[in-house]
């Protein structure tokens, strides 16, 4: 357990009135559902294109709140520039600038921009992986092979570059669709260009290809059929992912245990046609709601919900996640801005602390409820544990919930943990309600760890411990 200070807690609120019971045995092994080998830092980030320059500037928390993440882990998280303004950018060699546009609006996106070559030399000087979104819908090959050009020659720690940014919304009038867009144009004009930009830069392994909103007809699953040779170019395949659209939005259904099995379980199909073609399989782009996310976005239910989305999407074979920043000052599902924290911040942080130095992970239960446990496992030993309460939880009276863990190693006497908890499922950091995990929050501004360490502990007897969790909170047990 990485910790300095230890502030050994029993609160009252923790204690009785407990109103239910769950019991998970915990395998001593990691089981034949747990999921494939963990990448070192799974949780990643995706900046919108036009902002990663203010991101990396401007914003004075971004670097100390990703390398919260590396302090963890060891390795600084992935990161991805991208989204729907890398379709609208046109590489200028010439620009001093990294990027150039304008717009009426500071809080809106540009429809048009161009970026420069200090635009990857800002990419170069990030400690960790990047991946690089280009532009397709403009159909100007050339354009996009010498953006790539650059970047394969100055960015050292360049993972893989997309070409273009979800196939799925382009239409009949995009320059690239030639009058007609649809799921069989896009898969020939994505092998084209792969083809095209790894003989141009030649090397293989350097796209990360799809890059497709959802599993309907524009999926991985057929493009996969249709690489040929062009398979070798493919880095790993890309998919992105909101569950909930704007104007729909439900906290509850957001952050059930239950209904993120559901909501994601088409991906599934996607992560196993990457295996087949011997690929790696990422969610390049992901939140909580789209178009910059709306009431829900900011809020601690949405905390929970990175947890448990997270792991769930290991279980699937997903090795990284890259959850979406968008404009800088106009986004709600955003982790962090130029003043103030978001709650979803504390989530993203949990399960990274959860996952460290991880090298599996196996679900305790089947999904069919709000509850739910994880075993997270090193060298084929479990090392700490999990656990979820995603009842929704607002206002009144806020009930409980007893977990007890069976099977735990022999020897063990007592557990310690930590917990994730907030004011409720809504409460939300700007609004002076920030989450803690384990008693600590982050300085507002500049992503600073602030407060003193609270862990609990546990007795634990003949392998077994109970412990409790309200509604909506989440908790991560050391063993």
């Amino acid at each position: 357990m990485m910790v300095s200070r230890l502030c050994f807690l029993w609160l009252a609120s923790y204690a009785p009135h407990l109103v239910a019971a769950v019991s998970y045995s915990v395998p001593s092994s990691p089981p034949s559902n747990s999921s494939p080998l963990l990448d070192p830092a799974p949780v990643g980030v995706s900046l919108e294109f036009f902002t990663f320059p203010g991101y990396m500037e401007n914003v004075t928390s971004t670097m100390t709140c990703l390398k919260n993440f590396k302090d963890l882990t060891g390795s600084w998280p992935p990161v991805r520039v991208g989204g729907t303004t890398q379709d609208r950018a046109t590489y200028n060699a010439q620009s001093s600038a990294a990027v150039t546009y304008s717009v009426s609006n500071p809080a809106d996106a540009p429809m048009s921009l161009t970026f420069g070559p200090s635009f990857f030399d800002l990419a170069a000087s990030y400690p960790g992986k990047v991946i690089i979104g280009l532009n397709r819908r403009l159909n100007n090959l050339g354009n996009t092979l010498a953006a790539s050009r650059l970047a394969h020659q100055r960015m050292r720690n360049l993972d893989s570059i997309e070409l273009g940014n979800e196939p799925n919304f382009y239409t009949n009038s995009d320059p690239i669709a030639g009058g007609t867009w649809n799921a069989a144009r896009d898969r020939a004009s994505q092998v084209e260009w792969q083809r095209a930009l790894a003989s141009n830069l030649t090397t293989s392994s350097i796209i990360s290809a799809g890059v497709f909103f959802g599993t309907d007809k524009f999926n991985n699953a057929n493009l996969a059929r249709e690489e040929g040779n062009a398979m070798a170019a493919v880095k790993n395949f890309n998919s992105h992912n909101y569950p909930q659209w704007a104007g729909t939005y439900n906290l509850a259904r957001l952050m059930s245990h239950s209904a993120i099995a559901t909501q994601i379980a088409p991906f599934k199909a996607e992560a196993a046609a990457a295996r087949v073609a011997g690929k790696d399989y990422i969610m390049g782009e992901t939140n909580s709601a789209t178009q910059g996310g709306g009431g829900i976005s900011p809020t601690f239910g949405a905390a929970l919900w990175i947890v448990d989305y997270v792991a769930q999407s290991l279980l699937l074979g997903i090795k990284s996640i890259y959850f979406h920043q968008g404009t800088i000052g106009n986004c709600q599902y955003c982790w962090w801005g130029r003043f103030s924290m978001g709650n979803p911040y504390y989530g993203a942080y949990f399960i990274t602390a959860a996952l460290a130095e991880a090298q599996r992970i196996a679900p305790l239960d089947s999904f069919l409820n709000n509850f739910g446990g994880y075993a997270i496992y090193k060298d084929n030993k479990p090392i700490r544990i999990l656990l979820i309460n995603s009842n929704y939880y607002e206002s009144g009276t806020r009930s409980r919930e007893s977990f007890t863990l069976t099977g735990l190693p022999s020897g063990l006497t007592s557990v310690l943990s930590k917990r994730l908890t907030g004011s409720s499922a809504t409460s939300r950091s700007d609004r002076s309600s920030p989450a803690t995990f384990g008693g600590q929050t982050f300085q507002d501004g500049t992503c600073v760890k602030q407060g003193i360490e609270q862990v609990e502990e546990a007795s634990v007897g003949a392998g077994s411990v109970t412990l409790s969790l309200a509604a909506s909170e989440a908790l991560l047990v050391y063993l």
